[in-house]
């Protein structure tokens, strides 16, 4: 079926995405990992050392727990260039290619990381470091805003549909490996070096080592072709409407309710793995035991997303979802116990099931679902708004807003609680009014316009009016 066939014209029928071999698929998965991992790699290695060291080095002459929310600050002005960046790139994902967007996104965001580890401290020119540090976190926005949406579409797009959320959640690897790879470091960093080494000159090594890391994503990235459905989908944009423009036209259902649904996922991995690390140091508790921890149980989620993955070909990308949502839900006040026991039992275990069920079965679904709200035509577009727009909200300010409530809170963890709780109970309501999108739950049939010969379902989702304005563009 092309973009200008309405939408469940031949409904029941289902075409294998036979243009991607098997040896092609197996590439494509390991590029968006290995490219995922250098990009988030980048962004990532910066909320371990705004919650260890940045407000020393940037931020020494105020108080500490106010030097942390300054530091925490500077963290998510990176979230707040990240929907410019996905506006930008999932245009140009979506007109241009997904594999071209990629390797800028990965470019810009490197050289951004790599910068950090070489900037002057405040005891060397003052303010001017902090006002450097935050127009580097804002190029490293607006490159990561691009990846996510592009590194999943690659693989979802190559992916057979019964088995496409298997495949795709492969993608969502990158994001807890690259967080797993500098926490190490930052823990290996701390139990060797003295303190006072380390805030001189040891916080800058992970940093450093990023030159090597984005030169290995793109080399991986650089190898892998384009996006047969972007192929197909490039053959009619001559006379279509703008993506953007089509997403608001006939889309909102799809892009405000993936926005909503994403809030839980961008808040409760911050939650677990930033603002519990700065929690415990707060209460005296030793911050490598969390970070221990963490990496635990990201080492556990590394083995579940793609279990989960596969879960949601069987069962459906929602129930799965919202069992996960809800599961987040119970462990919000548990995790502050739990840190608070200072037991290492429990913190792990508390991290696992927040991580590796709770936030693992969010995530997984997503590099599946998101793409299958939207027709192939704008879906780079589509993925991006949702992904990144949901994260500015959600996970942007997140550390921000609860360092201060906690201190507004004179260090109770109550108002806190009451915050991440509003974020998951949207994402729940939001999740009750979407659509199931797995083929193998909808009889074989694709939620939106695949693009390239997959049918989309007819009724409620795919109603007249919309297959209307798609035959007429």
């Amino acid at each position: 079926m092309s973009e200008h066939t309405p939408k469940g014209t031949t409904p029941g029928r289902t075409t294998a995405p036979g243009e991607t071999s098997p040896k092609e698929l197996r590439r494509t998965v390991g590029a968006s990992v290995v490219g995922t991992i250098a990009e988030y790699y980048d962004f990532f290695i910066y909320g371990t050392a705004s919650a260890l060291v940045f407000n020393k080095v940037f931020f020494p002459e105020v108080d500490p727990a106010v030097g942390t929310l300054a530091a925490f600050s500077t963290y998510a002005v990176g979230f707040f260039a990240r929907p410019l960046g996905g506006l930008v790139w999932g245009h140009i994902g979506d007109r241009v290619g997904r594999k071209k967007a990629l390797v800028f996104t990965l470019l810009l965001t490197g050289l951004g990381t790599f910068a950090v580890g070489l900037m002057p401290t405040y005891d060397q020119i003052g303010i001017w470091a902090a006002v450097i540090l935050v127009l580097v976190r804002l190029i490293q926005g607006f490159g990561v805003g691009g990846e996510q949406g592009g590194a999943v579409l690659l693989t979802a797009e190559a992916a057979p549909p019964g088995r496409r959320g298997m495949f795709a959640s492969f993608v969502q690897l990158g994001s807890p490996a690259a967080y797993l790879i500098p926490t190490g470091l930052f823990a290996l960093l701390t139990s060797l070096l003295s303190e006072e080494a380390f805030v001189s000159w040891g916080w800058r090594v992970p940093f450093l080592l990023s030159a090597f890391v984005v030169l290995i994503g793109l080399f991986v990235r650089m190898r892998v072709n384009e996006s047969e459905t972007f192929k197909a989908a490039k053959e009619t944009q001559a006379h279509q409407v703008a993506p953007l423009k089509l997403l608001a036209r006939d889309h909102k259902r799809e892009v405000f309710g993936g926005l909503f649904t994403k809030f839980v996922e961008a808040a409760v991995f911050p939650f677990y793995t930033v603002f519990l690390v700065s929690y415990a140091k707060e209460h005296g508790i030793d911050d490598s035991m969390v970070l221990n921890a963490v990496m635990i149980a990201i080492a556990c989620e590394l083995v579940a997303i793609p279990l989960i993955g596969r879960l949601t070909d069987k069962v459906g990308r929602r129930p799965v979802y919202l069992a996960a949502a809800v599961l987040n839900l119970v462990l919000v006040v548990p995790a502050f116990k739990a840190i608070e026991s200072g037991s290492m039992v429990l913190v792990v275990l508390l991290l696992i099931a927040g991580l590796a069920l709770g936030h693992a079965g969010t995530y997984a679904p997503q590099a599946s679902y998101f793409p299958e709200l939207f027709p192939a035509r704008a879906r780079y577009s589509g993925v991006s708004v949702v992904w990144q727009f949901g994260s500015m909200i959600a996970s942007g300010p997140f550390t921000v807003v609860a360092t201060a409530l906690l201190i507004a809170g004179d260090g109770s963890y109550t108002w806190v609680a009451l915050y991440v709780t509003a974020l998951i109970t949207v994402s729940i309501v939001a999740l009750f009014f979407m659509p199931e999108t797995a083929p193998n739950k909808r009889g074989g049939v694709e939620y939106a316009d695949w693009g390239r010969g997959e049918t989309a379902a007819p009724g409620a989702e795919t109603a007249a009016p919309r297959a209307e304005s798609l035959a007429r563009n």
